[in-house]
């Protein structure tokens, strides 16, 4: 019987009440907030369409019941397992709402007519995307694990994109029109972020060694650094281009390589810029957390400073190194959006051309590959620095 009793899945009368409260956004989201709204066009605000217009009242009590359950379920048991699966279920249960109310409120409209996506809709699958997070994260899978989930989400969302579950919803109509934009938005973000990634590195990383090794160097570079990561990144881009164009002028070969004023060189060079101070700060903190008497034993092996070094402290530094290098990679998919300002590319063209045409769909179809790009990112590094660190010396 004890044994029955420690097996089974357990749940703390004590946290009704805080999981009640924690629930309590997606039910009033639900209930209080439009779940979609629909236009007569695409630049036209709209009406919004609460979640019992889309259905007759049974129905909207039973979805609503559905989605506070598993909001409940999704964070009130101490089964992980059991939280992770009941807010992926909630999540997919909100997006099939929203794809089915979409078609419905499309069956009689004019080509021209819009559905999108309300607030209500946004607050229930943010608070189930999070609960599914923190679920996972308790449950601490392995690393292939976690990739493996990881791309299970997107094929998912692509299978339903596929099957046309989402059709009828405006973002799918602005896809449509800017596929091709899209595309080139694509290629020309992970050139911003993988080109500024390596200048990074090559410079970041041998300038936390010198810092670690001299307080002097430190005592110059930090400084200098934090002023370059606290200064706004359009007025850095900005002040980049300057000296660029200047540049160019004077070494006109520089043009033919892709460098000029404009465009994605001084992009590249300010996100590069703020890229170091990060890398710098965990290069000095993974070489201080080696402890000293690693290094005592390998000199007393006859190692020397360049074997130690390599052989020793690097492999024993790299998870926070990359710790560091993984903040820097989500940091930039970030601001690698205000380059489009200057001309730099990336998701950032349709996100200021979605604000300049008060069209909040082609903005969405701007920020969602840059927030999913981001995740990618994190999950993926997270999951080679836990390898590094299982197999460290």
């Amino acid at each position: 019987m004890a044994a029955e009793a420690i097996s089974r899945p357990r749940v703390l009368p004590e946290n009704w009440l805080l999981a009640a409260i924690f629930a309590a956004p997606v039910v009033a989201a639900l209930v209080l907030l439009p779940f979609l709204a629909f236009r007569p066009n695409r630049l036209v605000t709209g009406d919004g369409i609460w979640l019992w217009d889309l259905s007759s009242p049974a129905g909207s009590l039973i979805g609503v019941g559905v989605l506070s359950g598993l909001a409940l379920a999704s964070i009130l048991t101490d089964r992980q397992l059991l939280r992770a699966f009941s807010a992926a279920v909630g999540a997919a249960a909100t997006a099939w709402l929203a794809g089915a109310g979409a078609s419905a409120l499309m069956a009689d409209a004019p080509p021209i007519a819009r559905v999108s996506l309300g607030a209500g809709f946004w607050v229930a699958i943010g608070f189930f995307g999070l609960a599914m997070a923190d679920a996972l994260a308790r449950l601490a899978p392995h690393p292939g694990v976690s990739v493996g989930l990881m791309l299970a989400i997107p094929a998912g969302v692509l299978a339903a994109l596929g099957g046309g579950w989402f059709d009828d919803l405006s973002i799918l109509h602005e896809y449509h029109a800017n596929r091709d934009a899209l595309a080139a938005a694509f290629n020309g973000h992970l050139l911003l972020v993988g080109a500024s990634l390596l200048p990074a590195l090559l410079i970041g990383v041998p300038l936390g060694r010198l810092c670690f090794t001299s307080r002097t160097a430190r005592l110059v570079a930090l400084p200098i650094l934090n002023i370059l990561q606290t200064t706004p990144s359009i007025a850095m881009f900005g002040l980049l281009m300057i000296p660029l164009g200047a540049l160019v002028v004077a070494m006109p070969w520089l043009g033919q390589l892709g460098v000029a004023g404009i465009g994605a060189a001084p992009a590249i060079l300010a996100l590069a810029l703020y890229s170091l101070l990060p890398i710098v700060s965990n290069t000095i903190a993974g070489f201080d957390s080696v402890s000293g008497d690693v290094r005592e034993a390998g000199r007393a092996m006859g190692m020397t400073r360049p074997a130690l070094l390599w052989q020793v402290e690097l492999p024993l530094a790299a998870p926070v190194i990359l710790t560091g290098f993984r903040i820097v990679v989500v940091q930039n998919i970030g601001l690698a959006t205000v380059a489009a300002l200057i001309g730099g590319g990336g998701f950032g063209t349709l996100v200021f051309r979605g604000m300049g045409q008060a069209a909040t769909d082609l903005i969405l179809l701007g920020t969602l590959p840059i927030i999913a790009l981001a995740i990618f990112a994190t999950v993926l590094l997270d999951a080679g620095i836990a390898l590094i660190g299982r197999r460290a010396p």
